[in-house]
């Protein structure tokens, strides 16, 4: 760091030379047309009327040199004021560069000290920016670079001070904080701002920064202590995760002090657009397809008996949709296999591609007519062990996350650093979990906010699935786990289906008994879907 410095100050240098020699020229030129005017002024004294028309050249010569003099100090001044502006920013992001933001730290500093303030400093390094580089370029990286500035600076208020230390990392100054809660928020705005995401290409960037916070006066009371101690807490930041945020001297174990919002399943901030469009629709018909194996062992008989007629008019209405759905895809892979005689050889895995998926279509579509059949059989039964619940929602996340970018949706996760370990088969609450994330994904709009929330509560931990996509009508809602229930709009935007999926999250939720209920404000309001399970034990930190 301390050589970054010295460039800053060799630049400074530098720039108050050329401000120096900028002066120097606005005073030679007004110099110059001080002695103009007076040699005009001796001239009218000895010049005669006879030297009239001479008196007028001079004048005119004057005139043109004055004109001259005035736009070469005009292009002096605003030169001045250009270099001025300049000598203090950063030329890639326009931030204030390292030597103006210590000049403002101790001043900030000093009146902290004078009026018993707080000030707050935060040290920011990006995550995986080297990948980046490496991936894209170093010209998007500076993109990236100033994509980051104007985060930081949306962050804060018009007095902060955003400032590009060095190379990723930026500091931020936040002057006059009342509680270091106030540094908390600002960080949660950053790290929410940088995970936006975005397409760049072919890629999806979700960026993501570590975070260390130190606190004026406890500390430290001089500029470099306290960007030191917010440097040390940036480094146990990165321990805990992509995007989480310390403050120094804390309990790492207090989740106030330290959070980390994001694991495994968001270590990556690029991810290949195309790609997840197609492991997207891959996981989109393993899920259906484990959905429908599922409902076997998931449909209570109980409440099954109790909506029978119901059910059995669904049964007949869904057996018709399906039993014509079945037709469609023999004509694609009739004419595939047809062709295949005659096909060349770079041709064959375009035709493999088109016969593998529409025999995965039928094999969906067979596996409803089956398991409407074979509704009433029983439960599966479930395989319970301690597994930490963080894992499982690692897991679902990652089976989501093609989903997500594909729509290029903003995923928003507040996962705190405890572990929360519940009886559980590992497996059946993945499937849980991926259920609802893959719903909130698919009927949310591209570029909505899908949201994963965890928290204890007493002796249960609770998994809040939310999003801002379409709502679920009052009419809907009371009915929404039950078997073969879908809502109209919720059809429009995700096509036919039997209307499976909720009822397995909730026998699979009651099997591991906790329980389940879905929210919603309305039509076009997002949906909540909260999860309840009950600890194996009280939670721990990690």
């Amino acid at each position: 760091m301390s050589g970054g410095l010295g460039a800053d100050e060799s630049a400074a240098a530098q720039a108050a030379r050329e401000l120096a020699a900028l002066r120097a020229q606005a005073v030679q030129v007004r110099a110059e047309l001080v002695a103009l005017e007076e040699r005009v002024a001796a001239a009218r004294l000895h010049l005669g009327a006879d030297h009239a028309a001479r008196l007028v050249e001079a004048n005119e010569q004057l005139v043109l040199a004055a004109l001259q003099a005035k736009a070469g100090s005009e292009r002096a001044e605003d030169a001045l004021r250009e270099a001025t502006r300049f000598a203090g920013l950063d030329a890639l992001t326009g931030l204030p560069n390292r030597v103006r933001l210590l000049d403002r730290l101790a001043d900030a500093l000093d009146q902290a000290g004078q009026h018993h303030g707080r000030l707050a400093l935060l040290f920011l390094d990006l995550n995986d920016f080297k990948h980046i580089n490496d991936t894209l370029g170093h010209a998007v990286g500076d993109q990236v670079l100033k994509l980051v500035a104007d985060s930081l600076t949306a962050a804060v208020r018009g007095a902060d001070l955003v400032n590009r230390y060095g190379g990723d990392e930026f500091l931020v100054l936040l002057g006059e904080i009342s509680q270091a809660a106030d540094a908390e928020r600002v960080a949660e705005k950053i790290i929410a701002l940088l995970g936006v995401p975005r397409r760049i290409g072919e890629h999806v960037l979700r960026l993501t920064a570590s975070i260390g916070i130190s606190v004026y006066p406890e500390d430290g009371d001089d500029v470099q202590t306290l960007i030191d101690h917010a440097d040390t807490a940036m480094y146990q930041a990165k321990a805990y995760g992509l995007g989480s945020f310390v403050f120094h001297g804390s309990d790492l174990g207090h989740p106030r002090q330290a959070r980390g919002a994001a694991r495994g399943s968001m270590s990556r901030s690029l991810t290949h657009y195309r790609r997840s469009l197609v492991t997207c629709e891959h996981f989109g018909a393993q899920l259906r397809e484990a959905n429908e194996q599922l409902l076997l062992a998931a449909l209570n008989a109980q409440e099954l008996q109790a909506a029978a007629e119901l059910a059995l008019k669904r049964q007949v209405e869904q057996l018709a949709v399906v039993a014509h759905e079945l037709r469609t895809p023999l004509t694609p892979i009739r004419l595939a296999a047809t062709m295949l005689g005659g096909v060349a050889a770079d041709q064959l895995p375009r035709f493999q591609a088109i016969i593998e998926q529409q025999v995965m279509h039928l094999t969906r579509l067979v596996g409803d007519l089956l398991d409407v059949s074979r509704v009433g059989v029983g439960k599966l039964r479930i395989e319970c062990r301690p597994v930490n619940l963080l894992d499982v929602l690692d897991e679902a996340m990652v089976a989501s996350r093609p989903a997500v970018d594909a729509r290029l949706q903003h995923l928003s996760l507040r996962l705190p650093l405890q572990r929360f370990e519940v009886q559980a088969d590992a497996m059946r609450l993945v499937q849980v979990f991926t259920n609802l994330l893959g719903n909130a994904s698919k009927f949310t709009p591209e570029g909505g906010e899908v949201g994963l929330k965890v928290q204890g509560e007493g002796d249960s931990v609770v998994v809040t699935v939310s999003d801002t996509g379409i709502g679920i009508s009052a009419e809907a809602l009371s009915h929404i786990f039950d078997p073969f229930v879908q809502d109209a709009r919720a059809v429009v935007v995700s096509g036919a289906g039997l209307g499976l999926g909720l009822t397995v999250v909730r026998e699979l939720v009651h099997a591991h008994g906790g329980r389940v209920v879905a929210r919603s404000p309305g039509i076009g309001g997002g949906s909540e879907f909260v999860v309840s399970l009950p600890l194996a034990h009280a939670a721990v930190p990690e």
